[in-house]
């Protein structure tokens, strides 16, 4: 409850610490509201999963909402602070929060203590304990030159000269090292900046590095690494399930950007309880035409879990060579269309459309309880996936089908209700064939999630430079992607291989890759 003016202080110092108090309290709140905003809608995406574009967009508005509000509630408890004064019956309390992590190294810096007594003058001071607070602080960035000193030494004997070998670069000729190759590579890639704003940002810290330089360096790179891409390919295809999705991605062009495309094919066992190690395989191309996973998927034969892209089609042909690929449907996919018809939230910010449809609403309600079910199972073998589902998820299963058809037969063929509907209700055999494999997933999020970086990144590079550099950015994407799935630093990783790669056995490069990578300890004498 607000103060009145009974309440208030009458001394003007006083009045003015609980006016900055009243202020900081206001600013904590409004942060905390927006926090709380955040929170919810996040839940709403973990649980219904994503309605839209505008969703994300929705998020990303709050979160910058926080980081505004949070920072004005840090300047204005920053000005309550100093200097302390007590406002009769208030105390400030300071705030509690989480311990730092034990790992991160400490420097201690010990103040003077006194030398006396400041009650009594005497010297006798014995230490009872002492009182630590920490602070979380960073030392800049900092470059230096690394020379490789290659001695020489003369024969006494026949006057050979002997000299260690030159040692091997990333870049044949080049200057950068590998950590600053990796640094720029997951800038640009996984941190979705561009080499123009790097460039500005390493000229800011004393070093001119040109973005056509930088730009050399990034495709000298690809070349070396597009082995590495080519090994995690060949793993990705070896699963007898993938996930597969694509995404949009502008291209430069003479006058204007054109729309090529971004796939992925991801290989995760985890859900169903496999060993091996999960990967993503990424390609460019600068259409959306059939032909293209059909390439991508020349030699594969399995499962494919993805959306109902009509150029998918051939793949699941009967005769097809080197055989079948079965398709699994996503279950997601199927809910999202319902979903976006029974959006109140989204209903309410469009004045045009105000009512929501109770048929979609009921149809989201079952569509979640299929998947809190499918939830608790993840993890276990196919087996036991399997039967849990036969058990548990069919009898739901059959009722949403049952209810689907009565309903659909009380609609037009061109109501929403009816086309969300007909997605599912004509393909139903690809949408129930997880019952009977434990192998198959509900839905094709794991690809969709290996893309949602890349929606995020059109917005601050805008578009790719040509072909060449979709390309590059395929065989980069799949590095990272796959380093992150493994639960690898991009940036270690990339600079440990950029610095050994050169000189490694082209028998034994699996040995780099994220799931067997171990960091070579380099051995070098310091001059």
């Amino acid at each position: 409850m607000a103060e009145t003016a009974d309440h208030l202080p009458e001394d003007a110092a006083a009045l003015k610490a609980a006016l900055i108090e009243t202020r900081a309290k206001l600013s904590g709140a409004q942060a905390l509201i927006a926090h709380l905003q955040l929170t919810i809608e996040k839940m709403k995406r973990a649980m219904f999963g994503p309605r839209s574009e505008r969703s994300q967009r929705l998020i990303d508005q709050l979160e910058l909402e926080l980081e505004e509000l949070a920072a004005a509630a840090g300047e204005d408890e920053a000005k309550a602070e100093p200097p302390r004064v007590h406002v009769q019956g208030f105390t400030r309390c300071p705030a509690t929060r989480r311990n730092f992590p034990a790992d991160l190294p400490r420097r201690r810096i010990v103040h003077p203590a006194p030398t006396s007594c400041p009650c009594c003058g005497g010297s006798k001071l014995s230490k009872i304990g002492e009182d630590v607070t920490e602070t979380l602080d960073v030392v800049p960035r900092q470059w230096f030159v690394t020379e490789h000193v290659r001695e020489k030494f003369s024969c006494r004997s026949c006057e050979t000269i002997t000299q260690p070998p030159a040692p091997f670069h990333a870049i044949a000729r080049g200057f950068a090292g590998p950590s600053l190759l990796a640094m720029m590579l997951v800038e640009k890639y996984a941190n979705h900046q561009p080499l123009n704003r790097q460039s500005e940002q390493y000229a800011r810290e004393g070093i001119e590095l040109s973005v056509s330089t930088m730009a050399d360096h990034v495709g000298a790179c690809a070349a070396t690494l597009t082995p590495l891409h080519e090994l995690i390919k060949a793993h990705v295809f070896a699963a007898e399930r993938i996930h597969g999705d694509d995404t949009t991605v502008p291209v430069l062009a003479k006058t204007k950007t054109r729309t090529g495309r971004i796939w992925t094919y991801v290989r995760d066992d985890r859900p169903f309880g496999g060993g091996a190690p999960p990967a993503a395989v990424f390609f460019y191309s600068p259409d959306r035409a059939g032909l293209h996973p059909e390439r991508h998927l020349a030699g594969y034969s399995g499962i494919l879990q993805a959306d109902a892209y009509a150029g998918f089609n051939k793949l699941y042909e009967p005769d097809r060579k080197p055989g079948q690929i079965t398709e699994a449907g996503c279950w997601a996919h199927a809910r999202r269309k319902l979903f976006e018809l029974a959006d109140i939230a989204s209903k309410a910010r469009n004045r045009k459309q105000t009512t929501i449809s109770p048929i979609a609403f009921e149809a989201v309600q079952k569509f979640d309880a299929i998947f809190a079910l499918e939830r608790a199972i993840n993890g276990l073998p196919p087996e036991a996936r399997a039967a849990a589902r036969r058990k548990d998820i069919a009898p739901l299963v059959n009722d949403l089908i049952d209810w689907m058809k009565r309903e659909r037969g009380k609609l037009s063929r061109h109501n929403e209700v009816a086309k969300a509907f007909d997605y599912m209700l004509k393909r139903i055999d690809v949408f129930t064939r997880f019952l009977e494999d434990g192998r198959i997933c509900l839905s094709n999020n794991a690809a969709e999630r290996e893309l949602r970086g890349i929606a995020l990144g059109r917005k601050s590079w805008l578009f790719a430079g040509s072909d060449r550099g979709g390309e590059r950015a395929a065989v980069m994407l799949t590095l990272i992607q796959t380093a992150r799935l493994n639960d690898v630093d991009p940036q270690a990783w990339l600079a440990d291989v950029l610095a050994r790669i050169a000189d490694h056995k082209i028998t034994d490069l699996a040995a780099l890759l994220p799931w067997n990578w171990r960091r070579a300890i380099p051995v070098a004498r310091a001059a």
